[in-house]
Parts: structure tokens; sequence; C-alpha cells
């Protein structure tokens, strides 16, 4: 019997590690509806952590596998690679999951050869799949035509996405639904004979949520639809809201939140879906935000090679105040920044690189509840050397020689995050045109330390300039080099002196260990502006108290789960907002 080439058993074996992993993810995924029925929040958020550290996981055991089986004098030629990519291909090009399969082969090239062998003749820098889904209609959907009727359109919704559990009242969220839809459509719509409503048949699970999404359409128009579902925890599930507008939709499907587990047999059919409803997310933000995080570096990956063909773009420091730890530039018009570790750090600062790394890395683990941005790690980028503002390209080379080297006519960045651009708070409030713009920004910038306190994640460095304003006017955090989780912080109330002269001392009277924190500092470390440290003493003055923050650590320890929604929810008189 004649035995297979090298590099067809090879691809073989990569596919099999692809499976391996595809079937773990899998099973933490389907596991969503459970979860939900059965209020196991921590287990949602365990298993929302876990699911992120099996890519690498798989990826390993993938490359020692072969390793083992073929030896480094096999795999290491680098000259067999194109062969193992052509069979490969091959053996993909069925499959209904075939972009996630390119780059999980690249993931296993890049964890045997250093990043100067990436090529396109030996691994997909390039995709070699088919366009994207693009039938009008995708198969996993469930199609509704209300023909009048959007009360029985809204009750039939209802029992096509019941739970095992009742609907704590279903007259009730029928009532809610409706009222909602009519509201926030103009009237024409829901009497158009043309209606219908798409929604995606598998719901999406995250934190403490379910949510089913589609669109509603006529012949001229659509708008998105999501319906957000709760856990009453004894009580029955309810439908929480119908939400129709494109930004809140942004919102829920945002970069500074947790990953959704849904289940998708296609996932390129359900992104091109969302394609449809948020047609202002990247490609590769619609993949990170279902839990395929590494699909969408890829995405990123080229979408960035793409801009900067296609464009005189040039990279330039980021605006702002200068990092004590990390060194950032941007690009003007493509709406993400560049974190680079500095070689050498304030004198204030007592971290280390590894420290920084590690802190970096956990933002990709926690709940971030709105708050915290998403960030993608990249190893050895290199960048056109005529696409860097000679400014900028200086200041890099003189903050960071150890990461930034010129090669020939390239710019080698050894190491980085990228992370959204957001406007800086300090430059936010400096620009504000009215006092009730500064009062928003100050109050959710409340919101944010408390949501991520009540999530067990303590900012550390809470400057102002360490947090940004998205462009939906949210405050979020985005330097990590001095997390840390809120039940590891010691809060304390600063001891009364003990006599007159202590007050005086440059020195303070009491003892001070690494991790002591005393919340009655912040409002003259956070504020040099006294207007706006009046006015966030107003709003969350609570803050500035030990007990506040001892109390969060109570219940954090108790097991207690935050409910944060992104979204507005409605109460009998009115929406308020919850995150």
């Amino acid at each position: 019997m004649t035995q297979p080439c090298p590099a067809v058993a090879i691809a073989r074996q990569i596919l099999n590690g692809f499976d391996c992993y595809r079937e773990e993810f899998r099973k933490i995924t389907n596991l969503g509806r459970y979860r939900f029925e059965q209020a196991l929040w921590q287990d949602i958020q365990d298993m929302s952590a876990r699911r992120i550290q099996i890519y690498k996981e798989h990826i390993l055991n993938t490359r020692d596998g072969l390793l083992s089986l073929y030896g480094e004098a096999v795999l290491l030629d680098i000259a067999s690679w194109p062969s193992i990519k052509t069979s490969y291909m091959g053996q993909i090009d069925l499959r209904l999951d075939d972009e996630l399969a390119e780059t999980w082969y690249n993931s296993v090239f890049n964890s045997l050869f250093s990043h100067d062998q990436i090529c396109n003749r030996s691994m997909f820098v390039q995709t070699t799949r088919h366009e994207r889904i693009s039938s009008e209609t995708p198969m996993q959907i469930r199609l509704y035509r209300p023909a009048g009727d959007l009360r029985a359109t809204l009750r039939q919704i209802m029992q096509d996405y019941r739970f095992e559990i009742d609907y704590a009242n279903a007259e009730a969220d029928l009532e809610r639904l409706e009222c909602q839809l009519r509201e926030s459509l103009p009237d024409w719509v829901c009497r158009d004979a043309n209606l219908s409503i798409e929604l995606y048949s598998s719901r999406l699970y995250r934190n403490k949520g379910a949510y089913i999404v589609g669109r509603i359409y006529t012949s001229d128009e659509q708008w998105p639809l999501v319906l957000p579902l709760v856990n009453l925890e004894g009580r029955g599930v309810r439908f929480d809201a119908a939400i129709t507008d494109e930004a809140e939709v942004s919102i829920i499907f945002s970069f500074t939140r947790s990953y959704f587990m849904v289940r998708v047999a296609y996932p390129a059919e359900f992104i091109s879906f969302l394609q449809k409803i948020l047609p202002r997310k990247h490609l590769w933000e619609l993949y990170t935000s279902i839990g395929f995080y590494k699909q969408g570096k890829t995405e990123f990956y080229r979408s960035l090679m793409r801009h900067l063909d296609e464009t005189d773009d040039r990279f330039m420091m980021a605006p702002g105040i200068r990092g004590m730890v990390m060194t950032v530039f941007t690009l003007p018009g493509y709406n993400t920044v560049f974190k680079v570790i500095k070689d050498r750090f304030s004198p204030s600062k007592t971290v280390d690189h590894a420290t920084v790394i590690d802190r970096y890395r956990l933002v990709k683990y926690v709940d971030r509840v709105g708050r915290l941005a998403d960030t993608q790690e990249f190893k050895d980028l290199r960048f056109p050397l005529a696409k860097f503002e000679p400014e900028c390209l200086a200041e890099l080379l003189e903050v960071a020689p150890s990461t930034i080297e010129v090669q020939g006519d390239e710019v080698l960045v050894r190491h980085c995050w990228t992370e959204r651009r957001m406007t800086p708070l300090n430059i936010y409030l400096d620009n504000a045109t009215s006092e009730q713009q500064v009062r928003n920004a100050l109050e959710d910038y409340g919101w944010a330390i408390k949501q991520l306190a009540a999530a067990n994640i303590f900012p550390g460095d809470m400057l102002l300039k360490n947090f940004g304003v998205t462009r939906h006017g949210r405050v979020v955090f985005y330097d990590y080099d001095e997390i840390s989780y809120l039940t590891e912080v010691n809060f304390r109330v600063i001891p009364e002196p003990r006599y007159p002269e202590d007050e005086m001392s440059a020195e303070p009277w009491y003892s001070v260990a690494p991790n002591d924190v005393f919340p009655e500092e912040f409002p003259v470390f956070l504020f040099t502006d006294v207007t706006h440290r009046k006015l966030f003493s107003q709003m969350h003055g609570d803050l500035f108290k030990a007990r506040y923050w001892q109390g969060l650590q109570q219940a954090i320890r108790e097991g207690t789960v935050i409910d944060v929604f992104p979204y507005k929810r409605r109460t009998d008189a009115e929406y308020t907002y919850t995150a």
C-alpha cells in the first residue's frame, strides 16, 4: 500500500489539530443555553476565559505532535512548506469553516518558524478562500412577515425562541416589545405590508444575558433588531427590550466587552449577516466579537496592510500625554493605536517588562463589562520605512530601541499591542463645548471605575489620561500596566496624626505596603481642575471612601456576579442606563 507523501500527511496532522480545537470550542460554546437557563454566572465567566486559552494549548499540542512524528529535519525545512500548504488547501476546500482553518495553519507555522520566514508561498498571508457569503437570505435565519399584525409575529418569535424554563410574564413582554418597536420605528413601518423580520436562528450568550439578533426591514429601508433576554433566577425568562438603534446595537457588539457564545455551523455566513445589520463594523471586529479572536487578528492584519497599500497614511505619535511605560503611535486614517513597551520606565513606576506583558494579556480573559478596551498582541510586524513620519520614527527609536529597528527600507516592530483609538478623557474634557458635556463625561468616568471594580478589576492608575472616550461617548480604560484584581488591593483609611507635626512632615507617619491604597487621596491625585473635582465628588464621592471598596471586595469574595447591561433598559416609567 502506497504511503502518503509527507506533505499530505503533515497537512492532515495540522487539520486534525484544528478539528480537536474546534470540537472543544463547540463544546464550551454549545453549553451557553444551559448555563443561561441554570443561572451559572460564574461558570459563564470561567468558560469564557477557558475558550480563549484553548487555542494556544491546541496549537502547542499540534506542533509537538508534528515534531514527534516527523522530526525537526523535515518540519524545519522551509522548502517543503509550499507543498504542505497546497495539500492543506485541498483538504479544507469543502469545509464550512475554511477561513478559520487557514488561520490555524498560520498559527502552527508560526509556532515552528521565526517571523522572518513569513511569505505567501508557505502560509496564508492572503486568503485563498472564496468571497464571503453574499446571499440575501443566509441559511440559518428565521423569517417573519407580520402582514399588519405585529403582536402575533412577536408571539411567534417568543414561541420559536423559548427555553426549558418558562417566560416570567409573556403577555407583559409582548406589550413591552410591541410598544418599544412602535416608539422606535417610523409610524408607517409597522403598517407596511412588505415589513419583514429576519432573526438568526441561534441565540447569542454573554455574561448574564441572551440575545436574539437580526433585522427588521421593508423594501426600501432596514433597521437592526436585537431582543435581549434575562433570567430572573427562579421567576422565569424575560424579554428585556427591543433595540433598533444602530448605535446601541454597535455598543452591544463593542470591543470593550467579552466575546459572545453562539452556535454557528458556518462562521462566514453569520459574519455576513452581522455585516448587513452593522455595516460600520470591520470584519475583524465581528469575528472577534463571537470568540474567533485569532481570525479577528488575521482579518485586522490584512485590513491594515490593505490600508497601507491603498493610502498615503503615515504613522505618527498618538496625541496626548506621553506614557511612562508605553509609547503609542497611530495612523491618522486608521482607527487603531499601536502600543510598545519602552526600554526604560519613569522612576515612579515599579513594574518591570514581564509584569506589563502579563497585565496586558490579563485583559483578554476578564469580564471587560464595557469598560476595558480589547487588545491584539503582535510580534515582528514589518512596515515600510516610508510609512513613518520622521519625528515618529525618531521618538520610537529613542524610547524603545530594543523593540523598534530599521532594517533597510523596513521598520521591524518586534512586539506591540493594538487597541481601538479613542479620545483621551483629559483632552475630551479640555475640548468640551458645554457644561453638560463635561458633566456627562465625568459621570461616565465614575461609572467606568465602579463597574470595573464590581467586576473585580482595579485600574490602578486612574488618571484621566488613562481613560478614553469612544465615538458613542462612553468612557473606557485603556492603560493596563498597573491593573490588578480588586481583591488583591488593601484599601485603607489614613490613620489620624499622632502629633501636630505629623501633618507637616514630608513623609507619611504611617507605614505603606506595596498593595495599600488610600481612597481619601483620590480627589487631589485625579483632578488638578478644582471644578472637575467638586463636580465628580457630587456624583461619585463614595469612591473616595475606603469602605466603598471594601464592600465590593466582600461581595466579590461571596461570589456575587454583577449585572452590567450594554443597552438601555426600560423601567416602568423611563429608559435608564445600567451600563
